[in-house]
């Protein structure tokens, strides 16, 4: 098996023509190295775990796949790759793709797609009723030989407090995240604080090193790959799982009202304690303290067991397949 993988980000022209090299060029020169986003990791990690599995695939090359309409295109993203050619090949799109079925309610009509990924479980079952039994769920594998414990000895910061609030900061600054510092504080922990979308992977995988735990709050998460590297670094996490309706502001409250969603939504009791907002706060720090110095928790050992790249890249390859064999046998393909 040789896969035909495809992903781009997005990068057109803005003002004149072929403008686009010449502002990447300067944003390079200013900015440095440019920041690997969640999106282009689900890309970069899938590769890994192919290598790891021996499996080979080509990257983007478009003019190998027009000559074979017969073999799929996995179109890993971003979506505008669905319009870069016209596309005759059998597509799996994902898993990063668009917020929401709406971005594109005729997808499966207009374009011979023929599974949607999506990262996780509540995200599958939002687009469901859109697209049926045609999206899954799969999540990208977490790199274990990048992400990996840092030894005791050099752990000084108590908390690391991660910060992914991503609508109504000022809100969130005032109602959570200042009573949470105020909190620690008076507990005498060590705290070091990152956002996201303000730092690079060598900065996190840093701080990991130094931190003993994590806090980490967010609205909701359909993988979450920052607390999942962090879990392999068997960094136990003081979760903010607030449940509730999806809250993207472009789709929520007017379009969509999706419930229940989960800022951890791969996790169990050996990854750490959850709390629901800042009066569950209290009870469940204790909780997680008490556990942490007890030892209780071994979040890798989750990881290890569920995330790993080549279980990924596996369940990954087995899409494939079954989408193939229903191709060659002319039915439905079975989820």
């Amino acid at each position: 098996m040789s896969l035909n993988i495809f992903y781009e980000e997005p990068d057109g022209d803005r003002w004149l023509p072929f403008d686009r090299y010449v502002r990447r060029l300067i944003r390079r020169l200013v900015r440095g190295k440019p920041k690997v986003g969640g999106q282009k990791r689900v890309f970069l990690n899938l590769c890994a775990g192919l290598d790891k599995l021996g499996i080979s695939y080509r990257v983007n090359d478009y003019k190998y796949i027009q000559k074979h309409p017969e073999e799929i295109a996995c179109i890993i993203g971003k979506p505008h790759v669905l319009d870069k050619i016209s596309w005759k090949n059998p597509i799996i799109f994902g898993a990063s793709v668009f917020s929401h079925p709406y971005d594109d309610l005729n997808l499966l009509q207009r374009l011979p797609v023929k599974k949607v990924l999506v990262p996780g479980e509540w995200m599958r079952k939002m687009w469901e009723p859109y697209y049926g039994d045609d999206v899954l769920s799969w999540p990208v594998g977490i790199d274990t030989d990048t992400w990996i414990p840092a030894s005791s000895e050099v752990k000084d910061i108590d908390i690391l407090l991660y910060d992914k609030v991503r609508w109504e900061h000022d809100h969130y600054e005032n109602e959570l995240i200042t009573p949470i510092k105020n909190l620690l504080e008076q507990k005498q922990l060590k705290v070091a604080n990152i956002r996201y979308g303000f730092y690079k992977e060598e900065e996190f995988r840093s701080l990991l090193n130094r931190s003993k735990a994590m806090i980490f709050l967010c609205e909701h998460e359909t993988q979450g790959i920052a607390y999942q590297q962090t879990l392999a670094c068997s960094v136990p996490i003081l979760a903010w799982d607030r449940g509730g309706f999806w809250q993207d502001p472009s789709f929520f409250p007017d379009k969509v009202q999706f419930a229940p969603v989960s800022s951890v939504p791969y996790w169990d009791e050996r990854c750490g304690v959850k709390f629901k907002d800042i009066n569950d706060f209290p009870i469940k720090l204790e909780e997680f303290l008490e556990k942490l110095n007890s030892q209780k928790f071994t979040p890798r050992d989750y990881i290890l067991e569920n995330l790993t790249l080549e279980a990924s890249a596996k369940c990954y390859i087995n899409i494939v397949k079954r989408v193939q064999l229903s191709l060659d046998s002319g039915i439905k393909t079975i989820t």
